[in-house]
């Protein structure tokens, strides 16, 4: 089994969610480090009421739809999304795929890859984004 490592520092999750759903669905373990700075393309302000909304409004205590204020749990659940989790594949890939706050101590030495193809700084047309980490923190999450 390989490992690939992952910066989601101004990453489009979108795309990140992809990249890893295909990565853990092909066997491999994937470990993604700075969820809290991964971005959501939109208006800020709309994206975060989206959110909101979503947490306050629909569903109930019991049932859910539960979404978390952790950055790295928002991330990995935005990451489910993209995989078969109904099915026995789809559970183990996501058993696969590891998100962190920050860079742990144990993977300090370890080289990180970034996805070109999803850096919001290489994409000058998006010019509206967030962070999940601003997301959370509006949420009532951590706010380090």
């Amino acid at each position: 089994m390989k490992e690939v490592y992952v910066d989601a520092k101004n990453l489009i999750a979108g795309r990140l969610a992809s990249f890893a759903a295909k990565t853990a669905l092909l066997g491999n373990k994937v470990v993604i480090v700075n969820s809290e700075q991964a971005v959501i393309s939109g208006d800020p302000v709309l994206v975060v009421d989206r959110y909101r909304y979503r947490r306050s409004e629909t569903g109930n205590l019991v049932k859910g739809p539960f979404i978390s204020r952790l950055p790295e749990m928002f991330l990995k659940r935005l990451l489910r999304g993209m995989l078969p989790h109904h099915q026995a594949r789809g559970r183990e890939a996501f058993k696969n795929i590891m998100c962190y706050f920050r860079v742990p101590d144990e993977f300090k030495d370890k080289k990180f890859t970034t996805l070109d193809n999803a850096d919001i700084t290489k994409k000058p047309h998006i010019s509206k984004y967030v962070s999940i980490g601003t997301i959370c923190k509006k949420l009532g999450g951590r706010a380090d």
